[in-house]
């Protein structure tokens, strides 16, 4: 005889909750799994598993319990039951791994999900074997049909859903849709099951359970552990938000780093590179990711490089930081940087990591290498200024003691001639003097306002005999081109030492091209803002390689050969371009010739120019003899100069310093003229030229020096060392005559 079972209707809907929480745990789980690593990842797969098996089996268990037969006790075979759990826990966690296996398809997943659908069908049916009653059961195959294949299509649904990126609302929503699927499954399957009585049990009977308290004890255990599953789920998603907060931070950080920063694996291949690094190559993280580093176009395009940063990725992964210079074929050109690998070890001191890290510092090189460069050449023409001035003093000595020698001796034509030599060997003594003080910076200067093309103009003439027919000349200046402040004559001379440069490159013919452009001096270097006007000289000569570039602008460095050049020139015209307020920049590619550009600033006001003698004139010449007081500290050129006096019939009274000057001024007749060095221990000579000024103003004043060290505004007449008798009369002349600027000039300068 047939029975038929009743169902306790709270227990079912107990059984229901059950099934949608088991499903909600399950998918959130399955999420911390999709975050994971390592053993974690298989924590939360097993945590994942038993959360959605033993689910089933709890919802299962209780719908069991929900189902009574009226007037015939119920017992479990509780072997047949711990199987019956422990089989839905095993399929979900085999379904769950070979789900998160890399390439895992469709496919795979409906293969897994079948395998798994049927897992759960057996625990079904394992769990109504388990059943102990005086009743023979048998099963309706379509109804068994209909709940396998509930169980494979709730499987297959769980198992995709569980690793899709889901909201919380669709994962309630996918909860109480398989919870019901769950729950549909078990109850399809009960329904399909026949109860026919027995007059006897087989075998002895187990005790009957109380079906109602045993449901609620299992069900509030299930939620009890579903629910911590659900707050670990929670508390891990929390500190994976935090270290993902830090980790976006810190990325952030490295994002904006002007330093080329990247991570690798302990195996040398690159997982990460900020955009610095990746600026520098032009590349995305895609194009280099999972590549070893040293095959990655950081490297590749420098021969040996990728061995030695694979040596460096090696030594690194042993624990040990390296730090080197190298440099890198990049796209934007040749690269100097400061390479650094440092591992990264975890609490054990086991690495796990590499960091490799670049500071580009080819900038910095070249400030540094143009900032020792000028430093060098500051020295130099220190150095150079300092002989200069000293050998000027010397040379007044010698050039007005010849002088005076001359008008003295015989006519005798051997000694005449070798007299001229001597004095024609002193001219050329202050020639080299005052490229020298050029070089330094220190000779004076006679500044106006130049209008270059005129300049030029005026000058080709000039040009065309130095460099000879094989050269041919070009000029291009725009029709407006404002003038510059230069010393004229100075600039003829530096124009002239460029062109003479330029063809002694051609040996065999060629053309200088002579240009300006006005610009704003951002493109020269180290220039402040302002105006300034690029004169240029260029030739299609030999050129000049890297070190023999550097070296150009140094005093007395020529690549001429013996008796063909004396090495001042260039540094000449870099002397005049420093002093005059702009700079020589030089550039040369061996092979393709030189250009050398001589940057002057924009003249913004006329200037007003020195007047110059280079020719005595018996006009100039003082028509009485005059008393003069002459001061200087070198007791050479003091006695030479008294001398030179003498014999133009002046009364003369020497002082060696600026201090004894003003005491026999004050204890003596006042002279009408006092001719003072400038640079004098003590008081130099401008400061004996104010005192006079203010005490005793009728006295005229003459400085002589070889600097340019008087300030701008010093408004007296300056005669230049070193000077001959002639050029001494005719500064006297304009200066008795109340000149107020006055430059004179030797011709032997």
């Amino acid at each position: 005889m047939q029975h038929i079972g009743t169902y306790n209707y709270g227990l079912v809907a107990l059984s229901a909750v059950v099934a949608a929480l088991a499903s909600y745990t399950a998918l959130d789980l399955a999420a911390r799994l999709k975050a994971a690593s390592g053993w974690q990842r298989y924590a939360w797969l097993g945590a994942a598993a038993f959360a959605m098996g033993g689910g089933i089996w709890s919802m299962h268990f209780i719908g069991m319990l929900a189902f009574s037969l009226p007037g015939m006790a119920v017992s479990y075979d509780w072997n047949l039951t711990l199987l019956s759990l422990l089989l839905p826990i095993v399929v979900t966690a085999f379904g769950f791994f070979v789900a998160i296996q890399p390439g895992t398809g469709w496919i795979g997943v409906m293969l897994s999900g079948i395998f798994m659908g049927f897992g759960i069908a057996g625990m079904h049916y394992t769990g109504m074997a388990a059943m102990q009653m005086p009743a023979d059961v048998h099963h309706k195959l379509g109804w068994v049909l209909a709940s396998i294949a509930i169980a494979i299509g709730a499987s297959t649904v769980a198992l995709w859903l569980a690793f899709r990126h889901t909201s919380t609302a669709q994962r309630i929503l996918a909860a109480f849709a398989m919870g019901a699927a769950v729950s549909g499954m078990h109850y399809t399957a009960m329904h399909g099951a026949v109860f026919e009585a027995m007059g006897t049990m087989p075998g002895p009977m187990a005790t009957s359970v109380e079906q109602t308290p045993l449901a609620l004890w299992i069900g509030c255990i299930t939620v009890v552990i579903l629910c911590l599953g659900l707050i670990a789920a929670v508390y891990d998603r929390r500190l994976v938000f935090r270290a993902e907060r830090d980790a976006a931070a810190l990325r952030q950080v490295c994002e904006t780093s002007h330093l080329s920063q990247g991570l690798l694996t302990v195996e040398g291949i690159l997982t990460y590179a900020n955009t610095t690094a990746l600026a520098g190559i032009a590349a995305t993280l895609d194009d280099v990711a999972n590549r070893p580093f040293w095959e990655t176009p950081w490297f590749t395009a420098t021969p040996g490089m990728p061995e030695r940063v694979k040596a460096a990725v090696a030594n690194a992964a042993c624990g040990k930081s390296r730090t080197e210079r190298i440099s890198l074929n990049l796209p934007a050109g040749t690269r100097l940087f400061d390479f650094s690998f440092r591992p990264v070890k975890d609490a054990s001191g086991k690495v796990t990591a590499i960091v490799p890290e670049a500071l580009d510092i080819t900038a910095r090189v070249k400030t540094e290498e143009a900032l020792q460069q000028a430093l060098k050449m500051e020295a130099i023409g220190n150095l150079t200024g300092g002989i200069a001035h000293d050998f000027n003093n010397l040379l007044m000595a010698v050039m007005s003691s010849l002088e005076l020698l001359r008008k003295k001796i015989p006519e005798d034509p051997k000694m005449l001639r070798l007299l001229d030599n001597a004095q024609e060997g002193a001219r050329r003594g202050a020639a080299l003097t005052q490229r020298m003080l050029s070089f330094a910076r220190r000779q004076p200067l006679n500044p106006t306002s130049v209008c270059l093309h005129d300049l030029v103009r005026g000058m080709t003439d000039l040009l065309r005999r130095s460099i000879g027919p094989a050269i041919r000349i070009e000029t291009q200046f725009p029709l407006e081109l404002p003038d510059v402040t230069v010393d004229s004559n100075q600039l003829e001379l530096a124009l002239l030492n460029l062109a003479v440069n330029a063809r002694d490159a051609m040996p065999n013919g060629g053309t200088i091209t002579i240009a300006a452009h006005e610009a704003d001096g951002s493109g020269a270097g180290r220039l402040p803002p302002r105006r300034y006007v690029c004169l240029s000289v260029r030739d299609d000569g030999a050129g000049m390689d890297a070190e023999t570039l550097g070296r150009a602008r140094e005093p007395f460095f020529t690549t001429k050969g013996v008796g063909k050049g004396t090495g001042l020139g260039l540094s000449m015209v870099h002397g005049l371009a420093e002093q005059s307020g702009g700079q020589l920049i030089l550039n040369s590619t061996l092979g393709k010739g030189t250009c050398a550009e001589i940057w002057l600033p924009v003249a913004t006001a006329p200037v007003q120019a020195a007047r110059a003698s280079t020719l005595p004139q018996s006009a100039r010449y003082p028509r009485s003899s005059l008393s003069v007081m002459v001061v200087d500290d070198d007791a050479l050129v003091l006695e030479n100069t008294v001398a030179m006096l003498e014999d133009l019939s002046h009364r003369v009274v020497a002082a060696r310093s600026g201090d004894e000057a003003k005491r026999l001024i004050e204890t003596s007749k006042a002279p009408d003229l006092v001719i003072t060095d400038h640079a004098m221990p003590g008081m130099t000579g401008l400061q004996l030229a104010e005192w006079l000024k203010k005490e005793r103003p009728h006295i005229r004043v003459l400085l002589i020096t070889g600097f340019a060290e008087l300030p701008s505004d010093a408004d007296l007449p300056r005669l230049n060392k070193p000077f001959d008798q002639s050029v001494l009369a005719a500064a006297i002349g304009e200066t008795m005559k109340g000149a107020t600027v006055l430059q004179l000039v030797s011709r032997s300068a």
